[in-house]
């Protein structure tokens, strides 16, 4: 049940009292001087004084919400990234900060720069993050406008007739009025803050959505990378196994040649096969890996167009890498990143939202008048003397509502989900830039060891191929280490994909993405970025 006053008077003032508002303290505020006027007059003059002094108050008290004042939350993460084994060479090279370094920059490759530029502009995905920011942009203005008064012409012609027994004439009594008006209707005075408060919300959620914008940029930049660099892997595993598969057919060949002069086994021939036959099998599926990370791509890019992957190297290692970048010392940078900002605009949204459960327990203020003309013959609207005004001021105190204590319980405890969201983010993206680190310190070391692998698996080859040749072995001896060949060269590969991709991983994590002139054009009808607050 909810039971409000209705008053209609000519002052309502609030002011310290020797008396106690318990109530107030619920919200740690307190019964200060709360006060504002509202007077009738007779006057059209008079009426305009009390409008205009009105209108000052409300621009004085505009400002104003009953919100609690925002903290930042602590950080709950280290100050300094994590060290150890894993990160021997984090931090120690003198290259540039990601916050420094635009995508144009930090990816050398022309024709992955190209790519990544048309994604910008084509990926559906990115197309719908950047419509959400302009429909949150929208939802802000419709509620700042909540501020401002709504004027409406209006236009009537009204006729009645009256019994004589209602009136006391003689005989029944025709009334008829026309009458043009220009006025205010419920304009809401917000003198506690409630409206500001919800504005601030949708001002808050506006930022959140931006940013949210932003980590779909960075999201769509850093797989548009992993996709080419994926798609340039499996083109140059689709090349080793070809060059693997003409090595075994001529190793097989030569098998069968031998063993049709009784030089070799039966089962040295099958085993020439085994090979072979996985050479074959392994450029089926690499020709099918290389066709589906074609579409992966395509779709990413978003374009029709985007199908012509000719200028694209056959080989991983044509690929330029990207630049080597810098975590700096202090992950307080992580405080830069767009999703921890969104979470950060979420939780200055719901410390608003205490401000509008707050401003619930005070009364609320309309405002309704009107001033036009009015006349009872239509020739006669617009002459002297026609004019006509109503000035309505209306209070309403809320007595009993207990759905307000609950909105401002539910407030409250939305704001702490909001911190604990806010605090879950950083963590989280500190673990992603550690997790990256830890990559980048050891992945040069598991480089280099697979490399010298590959190159003692390929002098075992060598020297197994030579004794079979020479009759001292089998060919089990040859099959196994070209096997181990084979299996040590595709690892390599998928080593160097790693590498490459780590770099693009810990430019992802740090943030860096979304620094860029396209993405500026691409959000070109999101308006003002979210720095640029209530335009």
């Amino acid at each position: 049940m909810k039971t409000n006053i209705l008053l209609h008077v000519s002052r309502i003032s609030f002011g310290p009292r020797n008396s106690e508002f318990g109530f107030l303290s619920a919200f740690d505020l307190r019964p200060s001087d709360f006060s504002f006027g509202l007077a009738a007059s007779c006057s059209l003059g008079s009426m305009l004084r009390h409008a205009a002094s009105l209108a000052g108050a409300l621009l004085l008290l505009a400002g104003c919400t009953m919100a609690p004042k925002y903290a930042r939350p602590a950080a709950p993460i280290p100050p300094a990234w994590p060290s150890g084994p894993a990160y021997a060479q984090a931090g120690t090279t003198n290259v540039p900060a990601v916050p420094d370094l635009r995508w144009q920059e930090f990816f050398t490759d022309q024709k992955l720069r190209q790519v990544i530029g048309t994604a910008l502009t084509n990926n559906r995905d990115l197309r719908v993050a950047t419509l959400n920011v302009e429909r949150a942009r929208a939802l802000y203005r419709i509620q700042r406008a909540e501020l401002l008064p709504t004027v409406n012409g209006t236009a009537a012609y009204g006729k009645q007739r009256v019994p004589s027994e209602v009136m006391g004439f003689n005989q029944p009594l025709t009334i008829e009025a026309y009458d043009a008006n220009l006025g205010v209707a419920s304009w809401e005075l917000d003198f506690f803050g409630r409206i500001r408060s919800l504005e601030d919300r949708a001002l808050e959620e506006y930022f959140a959505t931006e940013q949210a914008r932003r980590s779909a940029q960075i999201m769509l930049v850093s797989s548009v990378a992993n996709a080419y660099l994926a798609l340039a892997a499996d083109r140059e595993n689709l090349k080793l196994s070809e060059t693997t598969r003409d090595a075994q057919q001529a190793a097989y060949d030569l098998v069968k040649r031998r063993y049709e002069l009784g030089l070799a086994t039966e089962l040295d021939l099958f085993r020439a096969q085994t090979p072979l036959d996985v050479a074959r099998r392994d450029i089926a599926l690499y020709t099918q890996q290389v066709a589906k990370d074609e579409n992966a791509l395509n779709l990413l890019v978003g374009s029709p167009t985007a199908s012509d992957w000719t200028g694209l190297s056959a080989e991983l290692s044509g690929v330029a890498p990207p630049k080597e970048i810098s975590a700096g010392i202090s992950s307080e940078v992580l405080l830069r990143r767009p999703d921890v900002l969104e979470a950060e605009s979420l939780l200055k949204a719901a410390n608003a939202d205490i401000g509008a459960a707050r401003a619930a327990f005070f009364p609320r203020i309309s405002l309704t008048a009107a001033f036009g003309t009015a006349s009872s013959d239509l020739s006669g609207l617009f002459k002297t003397g026609s004019q006509a005004w109503n000035y309505a001021p209306q209070i309403v105190m809320p007595i009993f509502d207990a759905r307000t204590w609950s909105a401002n319980k539910t407030a409250k405890v939305q704001r702490e989900i909001a911190v604990t969201q806010y605090e879950k983010a950083i963590q989280n993206a500190f673990r992603e830039v550690a997790d990256a680190l830890a990559v980048r310190g050891t992945v040069d070391r598991e480089v280099a060891a697979q490399q010298s692998l590959v190159n003692a698996s390929a002098e075992t080859y060598r020297l197994a191929n030579s004794r079979y040749d020479k009759g001292i072995d089998n060919y089990l001896g040859v099959l196994d280490a070209q096997r181990s060949l084979f299996a040590a060269q595709q690892a390599l590969v998928l080593l160097r994909l790693e590498k490459v991709a780590s770099r693009v991983r810990l430019y992802a994590v740090l943030g860096g993405g979304w620094q860029t002139q396209e993405s500026a054009s691409v959000t070109g009808r999101s308006g003002s970025a979210p720095e640029q607050s209530r335009n």
